[in-house]
Formats: structure tokens, sequence, C-alpha cells
């Protein structure tokens, strides 16, 4: 079976690579899955999760933007920021999004409040959603 190559970079470094059956991500137009021999493309990022799978095993990821890069056998993620899923910390995710919602209601056009608050509610969901799905695990 054909396989993706996904790599995921940050201007930290190397966040992911490896070989996988399907990537979905939050394209600027909404989510985009690839699978392998998709046409190439570029598109923007906007704040959300990047799922990767590999034989049945699913990876979870947080990214808050950036650009994604499809070619026939590779996807080349360039993000802003990215987290994997296990590795948010939830209390430093909560306090950022108690600070972000404080900010947007003394200033509720700020544009950079609103901004960070949304990253804050996406890397909170994509931590509950890897929470969730680890508790499930450990119960069969």
């Amino acid at each position: 079976m054909a396989k993706l190559h996904v790599e995921l970079v940050t201007a930290e470094g190397r966040v992911l690579s490896q070989e996988a059956d399907f990537v979905v991500a939050p394209g600027s137009a909404g989510e985009l899955g690839v699978l392998p021999h998709h046409i190439p493309l570029l598109t923007t990022l906007r704040p959300g999760e990047v799922m990767v799978r590999n034989e049945g095993v699913e990876e979870y990821l947080f990214v808050s933007g950036g650009f994604l890069e499809v070619l026939p056998d590779r996807v080349v993620i360039l993000a802003d920021a990215a987290e994997r899923a296990d590795e948010i910390d939830l209390a430093r995710a909560e306090a950022a999004r108690r600070a972000a919602e404080e900010a947007l209601s003394a200033r509720a056009s700020d544009a950079e409040a609103a901004a960070k608050l949304e990253r804050a509610l996406y890397r909170l969901r994509v931590a509950e959603v890897r929470r969730r799905r680890r508790s499930h695990e450990q119960h069969l």
C-alpha cells in the first residue's frame, strides 16, 4: 500500500517525521484530508488539530497556523508552533485561555486577544481528545 512521508516542522525544529496512510489538517478553507497520490497543493493553515494515521494508529497534534504543502508522496507542514497532544500542559493551556478571555472582555475588538483565545481553545481541545482516547484505550 502506498504511503505518505509526513514532516511537521516549526522554527524550533522537527516535531514529527513519519510515514502515514492518511493526514487531516486544518486548512484555511476547512479540514483537509490527504491520502497517498493526492494532487499537489499549497495552502495556509489555521489553528487546529492535525491527525496523522499510520496502520490504524493515530497521532494528534496542535498547530497554531502555518503552511501545508502536499505532494503525491509527501506532506510538509510548516507550523508557526506545534505540540503533540500528549505533551500539552493542560494547566498552562487553561491559564492561557483564561488570560485571553479576560483580555478580550476588557477590549472586545482586540484581534490579538481573540487569536490567543482561539489558539488556547484548540490546544485544550486537542489535549482533551487525546486524554479521552487514552482513558478509553486503558478500559479496553
